[in-house]
This record gives structure tokens, C-alpha cells and sequence, in this order.
């Protein structure tokens, strides 16, 4: 086991890695709400296959166009991502005062399949216990994807430390196929 994963540190509460879950590592399990009102649990979505957990920047005190990019070309690739058995998480972060008003901003104009699911993260709760929190003025999280299996182990993870170099689609459903086949 390396050191980072043996590294724990208590933040409010939550036992927390000192850096970000990389490939290998175990995911920390979380509960968040849904916009809907629905608790969502990690380790429940990945008892029912692999997920791919993207972490967005959420309200910055504006709604992203980067994450609305994002977002709406993994909605165009739902039937793929249904197809090859994977929940989407998409994690919105920001203070939590008005963040639900936020995030219903944001998924206005989008149509959620029923493998996706857009959950709220107010106060940076998951964002800490992820150690994605970009703590610098009108910044939240770095954006990040981590495709999880179901024993809840990492097998793909990219941290982006600015506002581009996400993933895209078509890279996920690519690590999906070759996590898949045993690659």
C-alpha cells in the first residue's frame, strides 16, 4: 500500500485521503442528494456496474461553459454509456446557499437518461473528501473524471488543474470497453 493511501487525515468528520484517488486505489464511498431530493450513495451506484464520476466545476458564481460542454456531449452519448452498463455521476460543487437553485439552472436545458445523475455537493463536502477543492477566487473544484468498478476500485482518473484538459466522452467509453475486455 503507498504511503498516500495510508495517509489519512479527519475532516469534518470524514476520514480522507491526503491526495485524490488515483488508478488502484479504492474510491471514497459518499452520499449526496440529487436535485430530485433522492440520497445517491457510491458504493450503491457501483454495486449495479462501473461509474464514471465526473467532477464538475459547479457555480462558480457563474455556470461554467466549459462543464455545459462537457456535460451535454456525455448526454449525447448516453445510449453508449447505457449500453455498456455505466451509471454517470456528476458532481456539482459550490457554497451551499443557493446551490440547488444553481444546479436546476444548469440542468434546465438538459434531459438526464436514467443512468445519469446530477447530485449536489454544498459546502465542498465530496469535493474535500476527494482533495479536488480549488480554493482560489471564483474557483470550486478541479475538474475530474474516475471511472470506478464495482468493487469500488479507481481504474481510470484524470484531474485537470484548468478549466480545459477534461475527459471526453469518447475517452471514458474507451477506458469503459478496455476495463471491460481486461486491458
Amino acid at each position: 500500500m503507498n504511503r498516500v493511501a495510508v495517509t489519512l487525515l479527519l475532516v469534518a468528520g470524514f476520514a480522507v485521503a491526503a491526495a485524490p484517488p488515483g488508478v488502484g486505489d479504492k474510491a471514497p464511498d459518499f452520499a449526496l442528494q440529487s436535485l430530485r431530493g433522492e440520497t445517491v450513495r457510491l458504493s450503491q451506484v457501483t454495486a449495479r456496474g462501473p461509474v464514471v464520476l465526473i467532477v464538475l466545476r459547479g457555480f462558480p458564481g457563474y455556470q461554467c461553459p466549459i462543464c455545459n460542454r462537457q456535460v451535454q456531449e456525455f448526454l449525447r452519448n448516453g445510449k453508449a454509456f447505457r449500453d455498456a452498463g455505466a451509471q454517470v455521476v456528476m458532481v456539482y460543487p459550490g457554497p451551499g446557499q443557493d446551490l440547488k437553485s444553481c444546479a436546476d439552472e444548469f440542468a434546465a436545458d438538459k434531459t438526464f437518461p436514467g443512468n445519469f445523475h446530477l447530485l449536489l455537493d454544498p459546502d465542498y463536502q465530496f469535493t474535500n473528501l476527494y482533495q479536488l477543492r480549488w480554493n482560489a477566487p471564483k474557483e470550486t473544484a478541479y475538474p475530474s473524471t474516475f471511472l470506478i468498478d464495482r468493487r469500488g476500485v479507481v481504474f481510470f482518473a484524470r484531474i485537470s488543474n484548468s478549466h480545459g484538459g477534461r475527459t471526453t466522452a469518447a475517452d471514458a467509453l474507451e477506458a469503459l470497453h478496455k476495463h471491460a475486455n481486461g486491458k
